[in-house]
């Protein structure tokens, strides 16, 4: 019968069945079996049973049929573009950016030199701060480095730290000269 034919309700009940009456289930007979070879939903599978054959003779879709050889999915392939780029620059080319180191050097030890020299490190940190800031007001005028206040800040606390240390030298000097009773 169809749907649709006389004497059949249109959702599948039998004409005199009651729809909300609890349905009889005989726990004598067999299950009903699942489409396609498949356990029913909530009943136990057998761990040891032969796995269910690929419908219509297609190749199993989970590991290699007997007598094939198998391939791991997961191998190391070559890849098309050769290995990949190794350290430091990771294949990207190197940026070529400001060269201020030395100018910031000469800033630090021209700052420096002022405090200490009361320590008679003014004369050495001033003399450093000088070169190097020499070296820096270089690469600025190349047009390498972008930091010529830094450079110029440098060299004048290095030249005063240098014109300090030699003061303070000359100071006491000259007030040792003069002490009487010495």
């Amino acid at each position: 019968m169809q749907p649709g034919q006389p004497g059949q309700d249109p959702y599948g009940q039998q004409p005199g069945q009651d729809p909300t009456a609890p349905q009889h289930h005989d726990p004598y007979t067999q299950p009903p079996q699942a489409p396609y070879g498949q356990q029913p939903y909530g009943q136990p599978q057998d761990p040891y049973a032969q796995p269910p054959q690929a419908p219509y003779g297609q190749q199993p879709t989970s590991g290699q049929p007997y007598g094939q050889p198998h391939q791991d999915p997961y191998a190391q392939q070559q890849q098309p573009y050769g290995p990949g780029p190794t350290y430091p620059g990771a294949g990207y080319p190197m940026p070529q950016g400001q060269q201020n180191t030395l100018g910031l050097v000469s800033m630090i030890l021209g700052i420096a030199s002022i405090p200490l020299a009361c320590c008679y490190l003014g004369i050495p940190l001033g003399i450093a701060a000088v070169v190097t800031g020499y070296l820096g007001k270089q690469k600025v005028s190349q047009g390498v480095a972008t930091n010529g206040s830094q450079v110029t800040t440098g060299l004048i606390c290095g030249a005063v730290g240098i014109v300090l240390g030699i003061a303070q030298i000359i100071a006491i000097v000259a007030l040792n000269m003069n002490v009487p009773g010495a």
